[in-house]
């Protein structure tokens, strides 16, 4: 039995290296495996400028041509102002807004200027002079967001708030997702925007928020009638606890007590009066808060700012053609370029 103690030690030494050897090897696969994906990821860049490399007079001239036909288009074309309109739609309409965005660039898109100058109320020679219009993410502050959040979550229930971050929440919003929204209009008329500004007023009086508006109105009717009843009982009981303390002050014979114990009665109706004046306060507060809400939202959207007299010059990228042009004809000749090697390629391939 003591010769077999000493062999225990030894098998362990021998699992524990196979161990560590299988841990090694594993490693080493996975530190390859690295080695050869950034390896193939630096040789497709290799390969995708070589041609530029190689054809660098060919690649030169054609830079310096493009640009000059860049240039010679951008003198040529007309420019193109834009400017924002920052709004808050109220009775869901932001979704009829995003939907008649679209109605708008399709209607440009097809040169429909009759329409266009019948929505935005404007000469036809005001609405062939719009390019697009584009809706954006108003501005937003965290505060907004966390008070988003937060009424998010009292919107749900509490069993999915553990399964939903805040940045979880915040990743996954979308455009609709906001309350502001910015409207960006563009057009090679630098004063057409003030004029636009009527026309969205169509576009958030829609039959569904119209619905809306009526069943909140309906609602708050009928809560601040609510409220008005709760105060017209508060204040009769009020009444009447003063009337029972004037007739106990004038009857001192009248007392709740034990013995020779000091009577109750008079602590006790003040507590009540108490109590019923931090009630009628909590309903006039309400009834406060839902007036103001009422007040508030009481237009289909709110103009936070409106469009500028003057529009500002797009300076983008898509509209400086002096870059533009010479990117998109490198860019198509390494596409040429690798588009003959693979074919090539095919044609001898055995």
């Amino acid at each position: 039995m003591s010769e077999k103690l000493p062999q225990q030690p030894q098998n362990e030494e021998v699992d524990l290296g196979q161990l560590f050897n299988a841990i090694g090897n594993l490693f080493q696969r996975l530190f390859n495996f690295i080695g050869k994906l950034f390896k193939g990821l630096f040789s497709i860049i290799i390969y995708a400028i070589k041609p530029l490399i190689v054809y660098f007079k060919f690649v030169l001239v054609i830079i310096v041509i493009t640009t000059i036909l860049g240039y010679i288009y951008q003198r040529t074309k007309a420019p193109v102002y834009y400017s924002n309109m920052v709004v808050k739609p109220n009775f869901d309409s932001k979704y009829q807004l995003s939907s008649n965005i679209d109605y708008f660039n399709a209607l440009i898109s097809t040169e429909n200027i009759a329409e266009l100058s019948n929505i935005f109320e404007i000469d036809s020679t005001y609405a062939k002079e719009l390019v697009s219009f584009e809706l954006e993410p108003g501005p937003e502050t965290q505060n907004d967001l966390f008070i988003e959040y937060d009424e998010y979550v009292q919107s749900i229930d509490t069993s999915l708030v553990d399964e939903l971050s805040y940045v979880e929440y915040i990743k996954n919003r979308d455009l609709m997702s906001g309350r502001l929204f910015a409207i960006k209009a563009r057009s090679t008329k630098i004063d057409i925007f003030p004029k636009l500004q009527q026309g969205f007023k169509k576009t958030f009086e829609n039959d569904f928020s119209e619905h809306q508006k009526k069943i909140r109105d309906t609602v708050a009717y009928l809560e601040r009638q609510s409220l008005n009843m709760q105060l017209e009982r508060l204040d009769s009981i009020q009444k009447t606890y003063l009337e029972a303390i004037r007739n106990e002050s004038n009857n001192p014979n009248l007392s709740l007590g034990f013995g020779n114990a000091l009577p109750l009665q008079e602590e006790k109706t003040a507590t009540k009066e108490y109590d019923l004046f931090l009630k009628e306060q909590e309903l006039r507060r309400n009834l406060n808060r839902l007036n103001q809400t009422v007040a508030e939202e009481n237009t289909y959207y709110d103009v936070l700012s409106g469009f500028d007299k003057m529009g500002k010059r797009d300076k983008s990228f898509t509209r400086r053609y002096t870059m533009l042009f010479p990117v998109l004809a490198l860019m198509l000749f390494i596409l040429g370029f690798l588009a003959v090697k693979a074919f090539n390629y095919i044609k001898n391939y055995k």
